[in-house]
């Protein structure tokens, strides 16, 4: 017999919660079947009634009990549900939550009714006039609702294990391993034995194993054991081991849990962050949950890939789950790949009553009980996000995480300086920069306790929100920020790291963003397409070639026809540059002014090359002069141009006798593109004395459609998988085009359908969609059609992997 079985298929569904829904003899015809994970309402991609998913909804399902589970226990978890919930079995109510990020579990045996079909429901207020975090006042993300996470059935013993916490020491000759195990009642006389592997490994090792005495009572003491070798857990290195851990009576096995952790140390310092004893600058982004059209509600796939995007593409090596705990697979991704992670509490700067205050502690117990075996964590967010102070208040929050895990920092993000600080590590969400002052404060400027660590969780974002359409010279600012906060925070050696705002767009109430319901906040859109400002992260890994430029070279996209400051972006050793064909000049990282950034932008400071010397009879000193003027000219025009450049025209005309139209004769002829023939850039990035990658910048003569699926092999598991797809228009070098926003038909074949509209508009040349799988196995083909592209295609294959979706008819 399985101890867990997953419930996300067979709901029935209705925007209209009705207590008759309770009675077995419910006419349920008019429910929608919907599956789990779901949202109580679909929402377009923008311009929309954040009202519309503000309800009392209810789901309804027929839970069949078989024999073999008489005698046994049943406990249900709802792993999020948002954002109030009444479960009610057979008629009866079995539990409620008030916490839309938290899961909740319920024993549900008395209620149950073994041999029979069962009534299972369950109500969700997704309202936001709830009194519970975060609501009270305005929120700056919306906040969505329904049965958005998964739902399963631990079926058990009389006795069974109801919690372990995992943690390690690695400070000795031999790392050890300890666990505090919790029953659900007494157990005397029974064994508890543990069990270790490393993650990929087949056989487990036995650790050793202990008889429950009487007066343990439910706590069972702490075991501690020696591990020989034990591979660390870091940021480049995520070793992962599973502890097994039994319960034994008379030789046969009545419960098992495998627990997932990691051997390391995290530890906040008075001058930074350490990993296992070494000093790590953290450099993370902040991550809403949500999705475009279903909001909270994607599965196992879509959590993970995010999680991916993070560490592999943006290269960053840390997220901010703000502002409350998310999905256990995007942690789980986390711990497998080593992205660090900063997790907190709900909550938006108001703090409520005391009812309120209460449930913000009881939602600290509730994070911490179910989150802190991920060795991914390193800091619990125990204040409500740019709240005030409130000593009393954070007292409680601050004790409660640290009775639960005396062995993790706690932090708690606010926006004023000088805070009271009760936690272990000052989190301060800094906005100085505004793209002219300096990128960062310093830590003493900010802190009330420089004995302490001092974190950065939020800097950018709302400074200078930024569109894919917007104009080049607003995405480069965009990106330019960026660059400046993570090159300022690296500077300063007594900051352990930062945390951009944020990872990616996000829809939000009608008192933020753009008036469309969205934020335009991220460094990414809300498919996840990268935003310019996106590379300067990516440029900060290795494992990924990243070339870019912050330029069209189209000059008619500058003021004045002026194409002022381009930058070239890219983790190669160097790039050479070329014009028609023609070598113009190699850049290194040397030619950064970005000094504390391993990668950081190249200013371009040259259009011309050698060209002047070889093709005009001038001098030496003439050909350099010019050649710094007409470069000056090209990035600031003529009525902006430093004093050193007029010296430098002053000097044409005394010394070498020029005239100001032979001037604009060499402007056009080495720097103007206009008229004649076609100029074109080619941008070669070198590694290792090889290249590897290349883009070219010149006149499009085609478009075409790009799409790519994050995979392409759906497995539908414990419910229904999803694949992102990324859209883009590309000119025939393959360079974005930033200002299509036409109209593009999907269309589905096979097992397979779509989440959102079917007929839809890219954004700044960029979009996406999802598609989902419908419990059936097959081939599938999503169809991407325009009006002035020929069609792409891409082929899906859905596998079903699991009894009860085999079973399940959609």
């Amino acid at each position: 017999m399985r101890n867990r079985i997953y419930l996300n298929n067979g709901w029935g569904y209705t925007e209209s919660y009705s207590d008759t829904m309770l009675n077995a003899d419910y006419d349920d015809s008019g429910l929608k079947s919907v599956r789990l994970p779901h949202t109580c309402k679909e929402t377009p991609f923008h311009y929309f009634d954040e009202h519309i998913y503000q309800m009392v909804s209810g789901y309804r399902k027929v839970l069949t009990a078989p024999e073999e589970w008489r005698g046994k226990k049943a406990l249900l978890t709802i792993d999020g549900a948002a954002h109030e919930s009444e479960v009610f079995l057979n008629g009866s109510k079995i539990g409620e939550h008030h916490c839309g990020y938290t899961a909740f579990t319920m024993d549900i045996t008395e209620k149950l009714k073994v041999g029979e079909d069962n009534i299972l429901v369950v109500k969700v207020d997704s309202r936001e006039d709830r009194n519970i975090p975060p609501f009270g006042f305005v929120v700056d993300y919306m906040t969505y609702g329904g049965i958005y996470r998964e739902v399963y059935l631990d079926i058990k013993e009389a006795v069974y294990l109801q919690d372990i916490f995992v943690r390690t020491d690695i400070s000795g000759e031999k790392s050890e391993v300890t666990s505090q195990i919790t029953l659900n009642e007494s157990a005397e006389g029974l064994i508890i034995r543990q069990s270790l592997r490393k993650r990929g490994n087949e056989e487990y090792q036995i650790l050793g194993e202990y008889v429950v005495e009487t007066a343990t009572g439910d706590r069972i003491p702490e075991l501690k054991y020696q591990v020989e070798n034990a591979s660390l857990w870091d940021i480049e290195h995520p070793n992962l081991y599973e502890l097994k851990t039994e319960i034994i009576r008379d030789g046969e096995i009545l419960d098992e849990r495998i627990e997932t952790f990691g051997f390391r140390k995290a530890e906040f310092r008075a001058d930074g962050f350490y990993l296992n004893n070494k000093k790590v600058k953290i450099r993370g982004l902040n991550r809403h949950q949500s999705f475009p059209y279903v909001g909270y509600a994607m599965p196992e796939s879509m959590q993970k890939h995010d999680a991916d995007i993070l560490k592999k593409e943006l290269g960053v090596n840390a997220v901010r789950t703000s502002h409350y705990p998310q999905s256990h697979y995007f942690l789980d991704r986390c711990d497998e790949i080593g992205l660090l992670v900063f997790t907190e509490i709900p909550g938006w700067q108001h703090i409520g009553d005391d009812e309120w205050k209460a449930q913000a502690v009881e939602n600290v117990r509730d994070m911490v009980l179910q989150y802190r075996n991920h060795v991914s964590i390193i800091l619990w967010g125990v204040r409500i996000n740019e709240s005030l102070d409130d000593d009393e208040f954070y007292k409680r929050t601050n004790t409660m995480a640290h009775e639960l895990d005396p062995f993790r920092a706690t932090g708690g993000v606010r926006a004023h300086k000088k805070s009271s600080l009760l936690e272990d590590v000052y989190t301060y969400n800094d906005f100085l920069h505004d793209g002219k002052t300096k990128g960062c404060e310093r830590k003493s400027d900010v802190t009330s306790d420089m004995s302490k660590a001092y974190l950065i969780s939020e800097y950018n974002g709302h400074m200078y929100p930024t569109k894919a359409y917007d104009w080049e010279e607003h995405r480069l600012e965009h990106a330019m920020r960026h660059a400046n906060v993570l090159d300022a925070a690296a500077a300063e050696e007594d900051i352990a790291g930062s945390f951009g705002w944020c990872m990616f767009d996000y829809n939000t109430h009608k008192d933020f963003g753009s008036g469309d319901r969205i934020c335009y906040h991220g460094v990414m859109d809300m498919f996840r397409n990268p935003k310019l400002a996106a590379d300067i992260y990516a440029c900060e890994q290795e494992k990924i070639p990243v070339l870019s430029l912050s330029s069209s070279m189209d000059i008619g996209e500058h003021p004045g026809c002026n194409r002022g400051n381009t930058y070239i972006l890219t983790n190669a050793d160097s790039v050479r540059m070329y014009k028609n064909d023609r070598f113009i000049k190699e850049y290194t990282q040397a030619d950064s002014p970005y000094r504390h950034l391993k990668h950081g932008p190249i200013l371009i400071d040259d259009f011309i090359g050698d060209a002047i010397e070889k093709n005009e009879d001038f001098k030496p000193a003439q050909a350099e002069g010019i050649k710094k003027a007409l470069n000056a000219t090209a990035r600031y025009g003529l009525s902006n141009l430093p004093k050193s450049i007029y010296l430098i025209a002053i000097k044409m005309m005394v010394i070498y006798h020029m005239k100001p139209e032979q001037a604009v004769t060499l402007y056009n002829r080495y720097i103007g593109d206009w008229g004649g023939e076609s100029t074109s850039y080619r941008f070669e990035a070198i590694k290792d004395g090889k290249v590897i990658k290349e883009i070219t910048k010149q006149p499009a003569t085609s478009i075409q459609i790009h799409a790519e699926a994050d995979h392409y092999e759906l497995v539908e598991k414990n419910t229904y998988d999803v694949a992102a797809i990324r859209i883009r228009m590309l000119d025939e070098y393959g360079n974005q085009m930033y200002f299509y926003n036409g109209p593009i038909l999907l269309e589905t074949e096979g097992p397979i359908e779509i989440i959102g509209p079917k007929v839809t508009s890219l954004q700044g040349g960029m979009g996406g969609t999802y598609i989902k799988t419908t419990g059936r196995a097959g081939e599938a083909l999503l169809k991407i059609c325009t009006s002035q592209t020929e069609k792409v295609q891409l082929k899906f294959s859905v596998a079903i992997d699991n009894l009860e979706i085999q079973n399940f008819k959609t």
